[in-house]
């Protein structure tokens, strides 16, 4: 048996596409949701054409704070001490292999119980490093426990591969032709079709659009200095063009309790909350520039050529540094430089369409 065991948004959007090809090709697998974006997940879900789960272990709310991931995490690895429970409740009294992906605290949570449920382990999105332990936090420490111990490691890229290589993974390492973000975001741009050219050469997005900013990690909005530099360029952008801020939850709660809402709204900012994945990507496509801290949108901009500034002191992801992402590394000379012509760092979108589900789908069919 397959199962998937997925907890938040980008996690259901990068593996959609794995998902309508189990629908497609009527393959039994289960789907399991840990409840880290319980509320998102159900239209999100809806969206993206995929089905509800099997089994949920948390609903009600999203996770946003760290008091509420405190209480979640603790309530669900408590489930961790009785294996044979574990295995009929959460897995369906299945063996075989559970997908699980990225470095969420929900591939943390769900690589552990399926170990401890007896069953084998693949990683979608393995071997991607910071090399900091400490930076980002927590993902850098998921992302090196799951890869030890995973058994089945899907390489988006050639780095990711060397990465494992360097860490002498035991498991078996799969390169992939591509991360699944590039089918999540060419099922986007062209429609429920298949094809490899775009059905509709002249999707329904904004001819040109408004700056899009969003900034979501933990590791900035913790940080008052951090917040402030941001609001501060954002409110320097506005004095000359349109500037849409899309806004997670917790984003939103600290933008309001330090009053810089308010600023941002002073100056002309367009905030909003978070839009539906394919209005998002219309967004992104439109916009003359992005700044973002997002992991997922940084992979979506590369694919799509727009200018982009992540606000971040480094990634993991290579994913277009060095062409259109520049990474500010919060550092106002760098941002200066990029505002000062974000046009001449422009790509054209990429055009091939790859399909690295199919692969992932074949070796996970080995190990069901």
């Amino acid at each position: 048996m397959i199962h998937v065991f997925l907890g938040t948004k980008a996690q259901y959007i990068k593996t959609a596409p794995l998902l309508r090809l189990l629908d497609a090709r009527g393959i039994e697998y289960r789907l399991i949701d840990s409840g880290q974006h319980a509320a998102l997940s159900v239209g999100l879900r809806e969206e993206l054409g995929v089905r509800h789960p099997d089994h949920v272990l948390a609903s009600g709310v999203d996770i946003t704070s760290i008091p509420q991931a405190a209480v979640w995490a603790a309530k669900l690895f408590a489930r961790l001490l009785d294996g044979r429970k574990l295995r009929r409740e959460v897995f369906g009294g299945h063996g075989g292999v559970c997908v699980v992906h990225g470095d969420t605290p929900s591939t943390l949570l769900s690589t552990l119980m399926a170990r401890r449920a007896g069953l084998q382990v693949a990683h979608l999105e393995a071997g991607l490093r910071s090399k900091h332990l400490l930076h980002p936090f927590p993902e850098e420490l998921i992302r090196v426990v799951v890869m030890r111990v995973a058994h089945l490691l899907f390489a988006p890229d050639a780095e990711a591969v060397a990465n494992l290589r360097r860490m002498k993974i035991s498991g078996r390492v799969v390169p992939l032709p591509g991360n699944t973000v590039a089918e999540a975001l060419a099922h986007e741009l062209d429609g429920p079709q298949t094809a490899l050219e775009p059905a509709d050469p002249e999707p329904e997005v904004e001819v040109e659009g408004p700056v899009i900013v969003t900034m979501h990690r933990v590791e900035n909005l913790n940080r008052r200095e951090r917040v402030e530099a941001l609001v501060a360029t954002v409110e320097r952008i506005a004095a000359s063009r349109p500037v849409r801020f899309v806004q997670h939850g917790p984003t939103i709660d600290t933008l309001r309790k330090r009053g810089l809402d308010a600023r941002l709204r002073a100056a002309g900012v367009d905030l909003v909350p978070l839009a539906p994945h394919g209005r998002f990507v219309a967004m992104l496509a439109a916009a003359p520039f992005v700044i973002t801290d997002g992991g997922s949108i940084q992979e979506e901009c590369a694919l799509l050529g727009v200018p982009t500034l992540l606000w971040r002191a480094a990634t993991e992801r290579p994913d277009g540094v060095g062409a259109n992402i520049v990474v500010s590394g919060y550092d106002r000379a760098t941002v200066d430089r990029f505002l000062a012509d974000p046009e001449a760092l422009r790509r054209d979108a990429t055009k091939e369409r790859v399909k690295p589900s199919e692969v992932v789908l074949d070796h996970l069919l080995e190990y069901a």
